[in-house]
């Protein structure tokens, strides 16, 4: 399979990124969860539903690993694309889209929204779903990253949360960047606006 993807149907312009298999990488991974949360007893591991399983011999619970979701925002004006620089480990000093994890109780939409304005001051309006990339890049990092296109509605661009820069930068000529699928990311965006997709 290309590395650009499948397209989304019924969502013109909205593919997957690459769906090739990564390593085994989690943010918390199986071997790692040792007692119940529920009984608060030592958990073994058992074949349960196709896979060994951390499960509870007192009261039956199994530890399932859910993915960790992230919203990124594609922010484009004058051929030039906003991006952030990390404070944080990985990839610290390093730009990225504007971009953080999905909490459990809010929508995608509003996700990206609340990223985008605690790392650059900006409210925006989402005005796309630009692609869904399932790869975790790093063992903190997420499985599944919603990328979205927006565009700014008010706010004065400032840095804030976890970024201590931003700004906007030519598509062309980029800082060095945080992530492989941000420069991913921005690539297939110059060959969908330069009509080569």
């Amino acid at each position: 399979m290309d590395n650009r993807g499948i397209t989304l149907t019924g969502s013109p312009g909205c593919s997957f990124g690459s769906l090739d298999s990564s390593p085994e990488v989690s943010s918390m991974n199986a071997a790692e969860v040792r007692f119940c949360v529920r009984c608060g007893s030592e958990l073994k591991p058992e074949l349960r539903f196709g896979k060994l399983r951390p499960t509870c011999h007192q009261c039956g619970w199994i530890y399932f690993p859910d993915p960790k979701v992230a919203v990124a925002v594609l922010i484009c004006q004058n051929d030039q694309v906003l991006l952030v620089r990390r404070v944080n480990e990985p990839y610290r000093g390093r730009w990225t889209l504007p971009a953080g994890f999905l909490d459990a109780d809010e929508a995608p939409v509003a996700a990206v929204a609340r990223e985008c304005l605690e790392e650059t001051g900006l409210k925006i309006r989402v005005t796309s779903l630009l692609e869904v990339i399932a790869r975790q890049e790093h063992r903190r990092g997420a499985h599944l990253l919603l990328v979205y296109r927006g565009e700014i509605l008010s706010g004065e661009l400032r840095p804030g949360d976890d970024a201590d820069q931003a700004g906007f930068f030519p598509l062309t000529a980029l800082p060095p960047l945080a992530f492989e699928s941000t420069a991913e990311i921005i690539q297939r965006f110059l060959e969908s606006k330069d009509g080569r997709r």
